[in-house]
């Protein structure tokens, strides 16, 4: 039995045109797909301070505003980090970062795991975040089967042919057209270089696709790529957005002709007091 929640619906949308051609759904993960309310986001950027201090040796008082204006200008503090020219292992830093994160907080989603399954769409993870932790945020959610793929850290930023295992089909293959990776830099949301990247490797049509995301800066470079924007967590449509939703339990509502003709009722909760954060690994 397919559960939804009930609630007010709370919405404003420019709307996305020719909504039923749309082919394929670009989900982001951390805060779009479990609510900003569970801390998780929090918990990285203590975990991104306390590796600063440990492992660059950055002092400790300096460590917060460098966090922020790090991610303002780069979009990661990693890619900001990198760019500085602090030299560290991407695997080290994710293990620290986000191997320590309390993933015991999320818990299965049935109520989204129904809504995707019945979404006829091709559906694609696209997140900032490395592959152990798409994998194991998707596995607590119960959400592993949902999607037919994942562009994670490693499929933009692969250090070699070898890096990505190739007997993982689930997440997707490096690009071979190196002029998509920059040289000395992490490739990274919200630059539209990485949008770009997502678009070709993922091999969709922008115009027939929509991306759903918390960040109103990755919606912002989205909407310059070409792709169609769903802002999630916020009642408000913000620069770059056709649509606003308070959750991504009324995806229903940014994509309603996928539905169209059904004779049930369905009611679906927005109720989510979720604003973009500053700090993400």
């Amino acid at each position: 039995m397919t559960l939804f929640y009930s609630g007010n619906l709370r919405m404003e949308s420019h709307g996305i045109s020719n909504i039923a051609k749309c082919e394929y759904l670009l989900f982001d993960i951390d805060d779009t797909l479990y609510p900003l309310s569970l801390g998780l986001n929090i918990a990285c950027r203590t975990n991104i301070e306390e590796y600063m201090v440990q492992y660059l040796k950055i002092e400790a008082s300096e460590v917060p505003k460098m966090c922020l204006e790090l991610y303002e200008e780069y979009g990661t503090t990693m890619a900001g980090l990198k760019a500085l020219g602090y030299e560290f292992d991407n695997d080290e830093y994710h293990a620290f970062v986000h191997g320590r994160l309390p993933y015991e907080r999320l818990k299965p989603d049935a109520a989204l795991r129904n809504l995707l399954l019945s979404i006829p769409q091709h559906k694609i993870i696209f997140t900032n975040a490395d592959e152990a932790h798409a994998a194991q945020v998707l596995h607590r959610l119960g959400l592993e089967d949902c999607f037919e793929g994942i562009i994670c850290f490693e499929t933009l930023n692969p250090p070699n042919y070898n890096y990505i295992d190739n007997e993982n089909e689930f997440f997707f293959d490096y690009c071979d057209d190196n002029s998509l990776f920059p040289k000395s830099r992490v490739l990274c949301k919200p630059s539209v270089e990485a949008f770009e990247a997502a678009i070709l490797i993922a091999n969709v049509n922008p115009s027939k696709t929509v991306f759903f995301d918390d960040s109103v800066r990755n919606i912002a470079s989205a909407k310059v790529a070409g792709l169609n924007t769903v802002i999630v967590g916020s009642s408000v449509v913000v620069p770059g957005a056709d649509v606003a939703l308070e959750s991504i339990h009324n995806i229903r509502e940014a994509l309603p002709e996928t539905w169209e003709g059904e004779e049930e009722c369905f009611e679906q909760v927005l109720h989510c007091n979720s604003v973009e954060t500053v700090v993400h690994a």
